[in-house]
Protein backbone atom coordinates (compact mmCIF):
# COMPACT_ATOMS: atom_id res chain seq x y z
CA UNK A 1 0.00 0.00 0.00
CA UNK A 2 1.04 3.73 -0.84
CA UNK A 3 2.19 5.86 2.48
CA UNK A 4 -1.05 8.37 1.57
CA UNK A 5 -4.02 6.83 1.05
CA UNK A 6 -7.27 7.94 -1.42
CA UNK A 7 -10.08 6.22 -0.29
CA UNK A 8 -12.01 4.79 -3.68
CA UNK A 9 -13.51 1.36 -4.47
CA UNK A 10 -10.80 -0.64 -5.23
CA UNK A 11 -8.89 -0.08 -1.92
CA UNK A 12 -12.13 -1.86 -0.12
CA UNK A 13 -12.59 -4.72 -2.42
CA UNK A 14 -11.04 -7.05 0.03
CA UNK A 15 -12.71 -6.63 3.35
CA UNK A 16 -16.15 -6.70 2.64
CA UNK A 17 -16.13 -10.84 3.46
CA UNK A 18 -14.22 -10.22 7.06
CA UNK A 19 -16.11 -7.02 8.49
CA UNK A 20 -19.43 -7.17 9.64
CA UNK A 21 -21.48 -4.16 9.20
CA UNK A 22 -24.28 -2.82 11.40
CA UNK A 23 -24.83 0.44 10.09
CA UNK A 24 -27.17 3.50 11.02
CA UNK A 25 -29.09 4.48 8.00
CA UNK A 26 -28.37 8.16 8.34
CA UNK A 27 -31.43 10.19 9.28
CA UNK A 28 -30.15 13.67 9.05
CA UNK A 29 -27.50 15.73 7.25
CA UNK A 30 -23.91 15.65 9.32
CA UNK A 31 -23.86 19.50 10.95
CA UNK A 32 -20.70 19.88 12.73
CA UNK A 33 -20.40 22.60 15.19
CA UNK A 34 -18.23 25.98 14.02
CA UNK A 35 -15.78 25.49 16.57
CA UNK A 36 -14.77 21.99 17.39
CA UNK A 37 -13.06 21.55 20.64
CA UNK A 38 -10.59 18.67 20.37
CA UNK A 39 -12.09 15.66 21.18
CA UNK A 40 -15.77 16.23 22.17
CA UNK A 41 -17.63 15.46 19.60
CA UNK A 42 -17.93 11.54 17.92
CA UNK A 43 -19.32 10.15 14.72
CA UNK A 44 -21.95 7.51 14.30
CA UNK A 45 -19.87 4.24 14.33
CA UNK A 46 -16.73 2.67 15.71
CA UNK A 47 -15.23 -0.53 14.80
CA UNK A 48 -15.13 -3.26 17.48
CA UNK A 49 -13.20 -6.70 17.19
CA UNK A 50 -12.62 -9.12 20.29
CA UNK A 51 -9.63 -11.41 21.05
CA UNK A 52 -10.40 -14.46 22.97
CA UNK A 53 -6.67 -16.04 24.14
CA UNK A 54 -7.97 -19.55 25.03
CA UNK A 55 -10.29 -19.40 21.58
CA UNK A 56 -9.26 -18.50 18.18
CA UNK A 57 -7.87 -14.96 18.71
CA UNK A 58 -8.96 -12.25 17.07
CA UNK A 59 -12.87 -12.38 16.35
CA UNK A 60 -15.80 -10.92 15.13
CA UNK A 61 -14.77 -7.74 13.21
CA UNK A 62 -17.65 -5.36 13.25
CA UNK A 63 -18.58 -1.58 11.97
CA UNK A 64 -21.33 -0.80 14.13
CA UNK A 65 -23.33 2.35 16.08
CA UNK A 66 -20.84 3.97 18.26
CA UNK A 67 -22.33 3.22 22.13
CA UNK A 68 -21.11 2.34 25.71
CA UNK A 69 -18.89 -0.30 26.00
CA UNK A 70 -20.18 -2.86 29.07
CA UNK A 71 -17.77 -4.28 31.16
CA UNK A 72 -17.15 -5.81 34.40
CA UNK A 73 -15.67 -3.67 37.43
CA UNK A 74 -12.94 -7.06 37.34
CA UNK A 75 -12.06 -5.86 33.74
CA UNK A 76 -8.17 -6.33 33.85
CA UNK A 77 -7.38 -3.02 32.02
CA UNK A 78 -9.03 -1.16 35.40
CA UNK A 79 -6.50 -2.96 38.20
CA UNK A 80 -3.46 -3.89 35.78
CA UNK A 81 -3.09 -1.22 33.08
CA UNK A 82 -3.11 -3.18 29.68
CA UNK A 83 -3.98 0.09 27.32
CA UNK A 84 -2.48 0.97 24.17
CA UNK A 85 -4.20 3.63 21.95
CA UNK A 86 -2.73 5.10 18.57
CA UNK A 87 -3.90 8.86 16.90
CA UNK A 88 -3.66 9.70 13.14
CA UNK A 89 -6.44 11.96 10.92
CA UNK A 90 -8.28 11.77 7.85
CA UNK A 91 -8.01 14.80 5.57
CA UNK A 92 -10.45 16.08 3.05
CA UNK A 93 -8.89 16.85 -0.42
CA UNK A 94 -9.38 19.99 -2.59
CA UNK A 95 -10.84 17.41 -5.33
CA UNK A 96 -13.69 15.76 -2.83
CA UNK A 97 -10.93 12.48 -2.15
CA UNK A 98 -10.02 11.42 1.46
CA UNK A 99 -6.52 11.00 2.48
CA UNK A 100 -4.21 9.10 5.25
CA UNK A 101 -0.60 9.71 6.21
CA UNK A 102 1.12 6.94 6.52
CA UNK A 103 -1.47 4.83 8.84
CA UNK A 104 0.70 1.86 8.35
CA UNK A 105 3.14 3.43 10.36
CA UNK A 106 0.29 3.54 13.60
CA UNK A 107 -0.19 -0.04 13.44
CA UNK A 108 3.17 -0.88 13.06
CA UNK A 109 3.92 1.53 16.33
CA UNK A 110 -0.04 -0.09 17.47
CA UNK A 111 1.84 -4.00 16.89
CA UNK A 112 5.43 -2.64 18.84
CA UNK A 113 3.04 -1.24 21.54
CA UNK A 114 0.59 -4.41 22.21
CA UNK A 115 4.54 -6.46 22.76
CA UNK A 116 5.36 -4.26 25.23
CA UNK A 117 2.86 -4.61 26.96
CA UNK A 118 2.12 -8.47 26.64
CA UNK A 119 -0.79 -7.89 24.64
CA UNK A 120 -1.60 -9.63 21.37
CA UNK A 121 -0.86 -8.34 17.88
CA UNK A 122 -3.09 -7.51 15.06
CA UNK A 123 -3.39 -8.07 11.30
CA UNK A 124 -1.86 -5.45 10.04
CA UNK A 125 -3.98 -4.88 6.90
CA UNK A 126 -7.35 -6.47 8.26
CA UNK A 127 -6.81 -2.93 10.59
CA UNK A 128 -5.51 -0.83 8.15
CA UNK A 129 -8.43 -2.02 5.79
CA UNK A 130 -11.33 -1.73 8.54
CA UNK A 131 -10.14 2.06 10.05
CA UNK A 132 -9.97 3.17 6.33
CA UNK A 133 -13.88 1.68 5.71
CA UNK A 134 -14.76 3.18 9.12
CA UNK A 135 -13.83 6.43 7.75
CA UNK A 136 -15.11 5.74 4.43
CA UNK A 137 -18.71 4.69 6.10
CA UNK A 138 -18.60 8.20 8.36
CA UNK A 139 -16.77 10.09 6.02
CA UNK A 140 -19.19 12.87 6.41
CA UNK A 141 -17.97 13.57 9.50
CA UNK A 142 -14.56 15.25 8.16
CA UNK A 143 -14.22 19.09 8.49
CA UNK A 144 -13.89 21.02 5.70
CA UNK A 145 -12.49 23.97 7.58
CA UNK A 146 -8.97 24.73 7.07
CA UNK A 147 -6.72 23.48 9.72
CA UNK A 148 -10.07 20.97 10.74
CA UNK A 149 -9.73 17.13 10.64
CA UNK A 150 -10.88 13.98 11.20
CA UNK A 151 -9.09 12.07 14.03
CA UNK A 152 -8.77 8.69 14.39
CA UNK A 153 -8.35 7.04 17.73
CA UNK A 154 -7.94 3.16 17.57
CA UNK A 155 -8.09 1.68 21.50
CA UNK A 156 -6.81 -1.73 22.65
CA UNK A 157 -7.67 -3.08 26.16
CA UNK A 158 -7.78 -5.92 28.54
CA UNK A 159 -11.50 -6.79 29.40
CA UNK A 160 -10.88 -10.92 30.85
CA UNK A 161 -12.91 -10.28 34.21
CA UNK A 162 -9.89 -11.74 36.46
CA UNK A 163 -8.24 -10.00 39.65
CA UNK A 164 -4.40 -11.29 39.62
CA UNK A 165 -1.20 -9.94 38.15
CA UNK A 166 -1.04 -11.47 34.70
CA UNK A 167 -1.69 -11.21 30.99
CA UNK A 168 -5.02 -10.66 30.12
CA UNK A 169 -6.50 -13.52 27.76
CA UNK A 170 -9.10 -11.26 26.61
CA UNK A 171 -8.98 -7.99 24.81
CA UNK A 172 -11.31 -5.31 22.95
CA UNK A 173 -9.86 -2.92 20.28
CA UNK A 174 -12.01 0.15 18.96
CA UNK A 175 -11.38 2.45 16.13
CA UNK A 176 -13.53 5.53 16.95
CA UNK A 177 -13.48 9.07 14.68
CA UNK A 178 -13.84 12.62 16.45
CA UNK A 179 -13.98 15.51 13.79
CA UNK A 180 -11.33 17.63 16.17
CA UNK A 181 -10.15 21.53 15.12
CA UNK A 182 -6.77 22.42 17.40
CA UNK A 183 -5.86 20.30 20.02
CA UNK A 184 -4.81 23.72 22.37
CA UNK A 185 -7.07 26.43 23.15
CA UNK A 186 -4.94 29.03 20.85
CA UNK A 187 -5.69 27.45 18.26
CA UNK A 188 -2.95 26.91 15.51
CA UNK A 189 -0.71 29.96 16.90
CA UNK A 190 2.62 28.57 18.96
CA UNK A 191 1.92 28.00 22.62
CA UNK A 192 4.27 28.06 25.81
CA UNK A 193 5.63 25.31 26.64
CA UNK A 194 7.03 24.86 30.34
CA UNK A 195 10.35 22.40 30.33
CA UNK A 196 10.80 20.58 33.96
CA UNK A 197 12.75 17.32 35.48
CA UNK A 198 10.63 17.39 38.07
CA UNK A 199 9.05 14.44 37.14
CA UNK A 200 9.92 11.42 34.47
CA UNK A 201 7.24 9.89 31.74
CA UNK A 202 9.84 7.46 30.34
CA UNK A 203 13.04 5.81 31.64
CA UNK A 204 15.21 3.53 30.46
CA UNK A 205 14.24 0.07 29.76
CA UNK A 206 10.63 1.90 30.79
CA UNK A 207 7.44 1.80 28.77
CA UNK A 208 8.14 5.17 27.41
CA UNK A 209 8.58 4.15 23.70
CA UNK A 210 5.04 2.48 23.75
CA UNK A 211 1.98 4.47 23.44
CA UNK A 212 0.67 3.00 26.40
CA UNK A 213 -2.29 4.81 28.40
CA UNK A 214 -0.47 5.25 31.46
CA UNK A 215 2.38 6.83 30.35
CA UNK A 216 -0.18 10.07 29.90
CA UNK A 217 -1.56 9.50 32.99
CA UNK A 218 2.13 9.87 34.77
CA UNK A 219 2.24 13.07 32.51
CA UNK A 220 -0.74 14.81 34.11
CA UNK A 221 0.41 16.07 37.20
CA UNK A 222 2.87 17.78 35.39
CA UNK A 223 0.84 19.48 33.02
CA UNK A 224 -1.58 20.49 35.81
CA UNK A 225 1.39 22.33 37.33
CA UNK A 226 2.23 24.19 34.26
CA UNK A 227 -0.87 24.95 33.53
CA UNK A 228 -1.26 26.41 37.05
CA UNK A 229 1.84 28.65 36.03
CA UNK A 230 0.37 29.89 32.72
CA UNK A 231 1.62 27.44 30.48
CA UNK A 232 0.08 25.59 27.81
CA UNK A 233 2.02 22.35 27.80
CA UNK A 234 4.93 20.73 29.74
CA UNK A 235 8.27 19.20 28.14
Amino acid sequence: MNSTFIINKAILVSIMSKIKFEIEKQKEKVVLPENLVFGRVFSRHIFEMDYDGENGGWHNPTIKKFDNVGLSPAAMVFHYGQAIFEGLKAYKQVNGKIALFRPEKNVERLNRSAKRLCMPEVDTQLLLEALIELVRVDQDWIPTKPGYTLYIRPVMFASEALLGVHPSHNYKLIIMLSPVGPYYPEGFRPIPILATDKYVRASSKGTGEAKAAGNYAASLIGQTEALKEGYTQVL
